[in-house]
């Protein structure tokens, strides 16, 4: 009996003290992992659809607390105004979650372009949402507040052939984008006064 006490006790601080080190392993590099995204999965998106701006997207960032959940979004500025934002938001497609990011001018509430960023889709049929520019084009100048759908339920988007799933889950995402946007602009206009100054 003692000995099995004995085994308890030390799997109990064994387990105690390589949770701390895992989460403090964790809170060290979450920067550096945050730094990587931008830069390499992020970041190209971003300066794809917000292509022809005057300032560094990835810079001027800035986060707005939505319940339980912090919301990052990257400002651009057109003419030296900064007039859009940028916000990520992700749908459920056939391989997991495709992750989106979705521009908005916030003097007409229409998008100026998506991007994929993530995704976990059937390679040469829905990762193609990722590289193919005739599909996330026709989200250009759509009101934001829209319900996205593909033709096939009733939408205006174009689904990719062969990847209907995949293009659910982009329309889903960019809904969701619709969604937070909605709900956090009055913040939104307050922290983009920050960056007209």
């Amino acid at each position: 009996m003692r000995e099995m006490i004995t085994m308890v006790v030390v799997l109990t601080v064994l387990s105690t003290i390589s949770g701390g080190l895992l989460s403090g392993l964790k809170n060290a590099t979450a920067s550096k992992i945050e730094v990587q995204q931008l830069k390499f999965v992020k970041g190209p998106a971003i300066k794809t659809i917000l292509e022809g701006v005057t300032n560094d997207p990835i810079a001027d960032r800035f986060a707005i607390k939505d319940d339980h959940t912090e919301r990052k979004f990257f400002v651009g500025k057109f003419d030296g105004k900064a007039n859009t934002v940028v916000l990520e938001s992700s749908g459920k497609g056939y391989g997991g979650d495709v992750g989106l990011m979705v521009a908005v001018n916030m003097q007409n509430n229409q998008i100026v372009g998506v991007g994929v960023t993530t995704h976990s889709e059937t390679p040469g049929l829905g990762a193609r949402a990722k590289d193919d520019p005739a599909f996330v084009s026709q989200f250009k100048g759509m009101p934001i507040n829209e319900t996205f759908k593909v033709t096939n339920d009733g939408g205006k988007v174009n689904a990719m052939s062969g990847a209907t799933i995949t293009s659910r889950a982009v329309c889903a995402a960019a809904s969701d984008a619709g969604r937070i946007y909605g709900k956090l602009k009055p913040q939104l206009e307050e922290k983009l006064k920050t960056f007209n100054k």
